[in-house]
């Protein structure tokens, strides 16, 4: 094999395991549940506490996540009887141990940002240069 290919490892799941981990990850790993779960780290939030805190989520996707959340047992919604009506949001057990690993890629996120915003650059000033080199003209006879 050439020096440009490497093997990759391969992890010994079945299909069906492969599908239950992307479909959990699709879920944990979804930019508002990460931002709402983060919020409700801080403890029981009313809906428009939330809406506040997530900064630029829109009410609809507020309502999905809060909802996604809920059907996969991360959230409680509790409902008071009152007037106007009251429902706070907080996270269940389930939800609470999400915490750790999400503040552990909130803590590599912070550190590498530097990083990767200089790759960023690195690899646009490429581009461009690439885009500004001459198309090579070759000639076949």
């Amino acid at each position: 094999m050439s020096d440009t290919h490497t093997f990759v490892r391969t992890i010994d799941a079945s299909h069906d395991e492969c599908r239950a981990v992307a479909d959990t990850l699709a879920r944990i790993g979804d930019k508002w549940t990460v931002m709402v779960v983060g919020a409700l780290s801080q403890g029981p939030m009313r809906y428009n506490q939330i809406g506040r805190v997530v900064e630029g989520i829109s009410q609809r996707m507020l309502t999905l996540t809060l909802k996604g959340l809920e059907q996969d047992g991360l959230v409680e919604r509790t409902m008071y009887p009152t007037i106007p009506p009251r429902v706070d949001y907080e996270l269940t057990e389930l939800g609470r141990m999400l915490i750790v690993p999400l503040q552990a890629l909130y803590d590599w996120a912070l550190e590498h940002r530097p990083a990767m915003l200089a790759a960023r650059e690195k690899f646009a000033e490429r581009e461009l240069r690439a885009a500004l080199r001459p198309a090579s003209i070759s000639t076949s006879k």
